[in-house]
């Protein structure tokens, strides 16, 4: 296990102290520090935003600004975010009924869209280096992830055909089992794990150069996976079960420690239900009152709309807030080290749950000051930043090169 880390209390003050460095700030100038200013310079790196499906259908503006989104490029800007990974999600429906590969195409072509319309602002980037290029550019960098393995359905031509479409990674199941993996919302457990195929595909994303993302896999799969891959991973937008005990969509520490040992990384989701015990439970709560409701009066809709908002009524969610979603960062780095966690809000992705000084994306400077405040020096904050989820996807480019799959970057 790399750099296991021990947590010490000072005055209230947090310091995490390494067996080999430390990431303290204490020896740092205290006076100076602008959250901010750090934020902008720093290269910050949100790997998973829902927004393209959330937008795609109506074609709300993205580039000049939409007070109904919870991303868009003006407060890209205002929030410092250079690196926006932008989802093609394909719901778990499309596979079932065949239309999962045609609807990813769609998705990619309104991503590319966005830069289409606003060449100046935003760019696609399918590399590391496009990356960097871009940031320099002083532009917003929109890599693309895929939310849901489906689109592959069963032919490893559609993983080339989607890496070459710019592909980053690709997240192996969603909210039901899908031909290549079992997911962890879903009880029905199809395949005990990964499908035959399923293996196949993990083997075959190392080989390209697609990272592998672990959310949403079910705890066999995901262990299958890590037996697999032969390159460091990524949970691109999950959180901790230590927190949220029995959430099986969470990561157990056991499993946090084992994504550390491939070299990768556990990028935190901002969600108030995927970082708090009570949201969670709140959600439950809700979803079992609606099944209620709905069996006693499976004819009056009307009836069941006016319960639930009296119980929401009677009992406000309960929102977390940027201190729980730093508590999360604090336990992975205590688990491993500061090289194994980032950023994965999930914008777009959970609905009205984000916490309330979390709302958007031009609010990473405050998850910034809160990792200061608990003593995180500069330079570990740059990591939690954006240079942890770099240097997962570094290494994958690197391993598909030496595989003979050189990754092709749109701004060479």
């Amino acid at each position: 296990m790399r750099n296991r880390s021990l947590q010490l209390g000072f005055g209230g003050l947090l310091c995490t102290v390494w067996l080999t460095t430390s990431c303290s700030n204490q020896t740092e100038d205290q006076s100076d520090f602008s959250a901010e200013e750090f934020t902008r310079e720093a290269l910050v790196v949100d790997s998973h935003i829902d927004t393209p499906y959330a937008v795609w259908r109506n074609n709300r503006d993205v580039i000049l600004g939409n007070s109904t989104l919870e991303f868009d490029y003006p407060r890209a800007v205002e929030g410092g975010l250079d690196v926006a990974f932008m989802v093609a999600f394909v719901p778990p429906s499309m596979e079932e009924d065949g239309t999962a590969t045609e609807f990813a195409d769609k998705m990619f072509d309104y991503i590319e869209s966005l830069e289409t319309h606003a060449p100046s602002k935003v760019a696609i980037a399918t590399c590391t280096n496009d990356v960097r290029t871009i940031k320099k550019q002083g532009r917003v960098a929109l890599p693309i992830g895929i939310e849901n393995g489906a689109p592959l359905d069963g032919d490893l031509e559609n993983l080339r055909y989607f890496r070459d479409r710019g592909a980053s990674y690709i997240t192996i199941v969603h909210g039901k089992n899908n031909h290549l993996s079992d997911s962890s919302y879903d009880d029905t457990e199809r395949w005990g794990g990964l499908s035959p195929f399923g293996r196949v595909v993990i083997e075959a994303m190392n080989e390209v150069g697609i990272v592998i993302d672990m959310s949403h896999l079910s705890d066999k799969a995901a262990w299958e996976v890590l037996e697999i891959t032969k390159v460091p991973v990524a949970a691109t937008h999950s959180s901790l079960r230590h927190f949220v005990p029995g959430f099986h969509r969470n990561i157990p520490d056991e499993m946090v420690m084992a994504v550390a040992e491939t070299g990768g990384v556990v990028m935190i989701n901002f969600g108030s239900g995927f970082v708090s015990a009570p949201a969670r439970k709140w959600s439950d709560t809700r979803k079992e009152l609606i099944n209620e409701l709905r069996g006693k009066y499976p004819e009056d809709e009307a009836m069941v709309t006016s319960m639930v908002r009296a119980y929401e009524d009677e009992n406000p969610y309960p929102y977390a807030s940027v201190e729980i979603v730093v508590d999360h960062i604090d336990r992975v780095v205590q688990l491993t080290s500061i090289d194994h966690v980032g950023l994965g809000s999930d914008y777009e992705g959970v609905g009205p749950t984000m916490p309330p000084d979390l709302k958007d994306v031009s609010k990473y400077p405050i998850v910034v000051q809160e990792l200061w405040d608990r003593g995180y020096s500069r330079e570990d904050i740059l990591k939690v930043l954006g240079e942890n989820y770099m240097r997962v996807w570094a290494e994958n480019e690197r391993y598909a090169q030496s595989r003979g799959n050189p990754v092709s970057c749109r701004l060479d």
